[in-house]
């Protein structure tokens, strides 16, 4: 008999923040993440000249808030999202026209910008396309740094199962393509450690994307921090776009 397995997506992207599942608010869970997150760097990065923590709209916002809470860094919404006229930006089918909808719904805060370290929180890393033009469009509006963390770990294998991206082949995941660029195919033998950022391959794997996306700093949330936050047995989540199990 199969046995039933809840994506996790739900709690971290997918779910509406006023939602429960299996008796756990998405909302909450975020803010857990976020804490999570933040616990985490404090451990292994120390203290970061941060001006204000941001979460990439809209759900990066909640797991940013866990983070600025814990970290005690201020939070801030440098730049607002503009919904009424435009729809979510991953759904049309074209890539040019997914760009151009992410941009056009972002409104700069000048005063929250200029001159400012900051730190956004993202719900996921997926193509990397976005996220590129979003920090462009930071540096763009006066940053002086923008470090960038993603609220569950990198997503190394397309979804088979709800389809959540308009991704159609594992190549077109950002994780993918460093490690090919890094190692070529053989390198897909070592997806666990790319995926852990204490590892030699997993410092190289984020240190690559910095370069590419012009990030400060990144970090993944780890498997361990996702499913601790959601908080149910790793074996009634699916997880199959971060470790490839089903």
């Amino acid at each position: 008999m199969k046995k039933k397995r809840i994506c996790s997506f739900l709690w971290s992207y997918y779910g509406y923040p006023t939602s429960t599942y299996e008796g756990l608010n998405v909302e909450a869970m975020r803010y857990i993440n976020g804490r999570i997150m933040a616990q985490n760097d404090q451990k292994n990065l120390g203290e970061l000249d941060i001006d204000y923590v941001g979460g990439v709209p809209d759900s990066g916002t909640p797991h940013a808030i866990g983070y600025a809470n814990e970290s005690h860094k201020p939070f801030a919404r440098a730049f607002i999202k503009y919904t009424p006229t435009w729809s979510r930006s991953f759904m049309p089918a074209r890539q040019t026209d997914r760009n151009k909808i992410a941009k056009m719904k972002q409104i700069p805060v000048y005063d929250l910008i200029k001159d400012k370290n900051l730190l956004f929180v993202d719900d996921s890393i997926v193509r990397g396309t976005q996220l590129r033009e979003t920090v462009e469009f930071l540096y763009e509006n006066g940053a002086k740094s923008v470090h960038m963390r993603s609220a569950c770990p990198p997503i190394m294998f397309g979804c088979k199962f709800l389809n959540f991206s308009r991704s159609t082949s594992d190549m077109e995941l950002i994780a993918r393509r460093v490690i090919m660029d890094l190692e070529g195919e053989q390198g897909f033998e070592h997806i666990k450690e790319y995926s852990d950022g204490s590892t030699e391959r997993g410092r190289k794997l984020r240190q690559t994307i910095c370069e590419k996306l012009k990030f400060a700093s990144l970090e993944f949330q780890s498997l361990d921090g996702i499913v601790e936050a959601i908080g149910m047995d790793k074996d009634d989540l699916c997880t199959y776009c971060w470790d490839g199990e089903e």
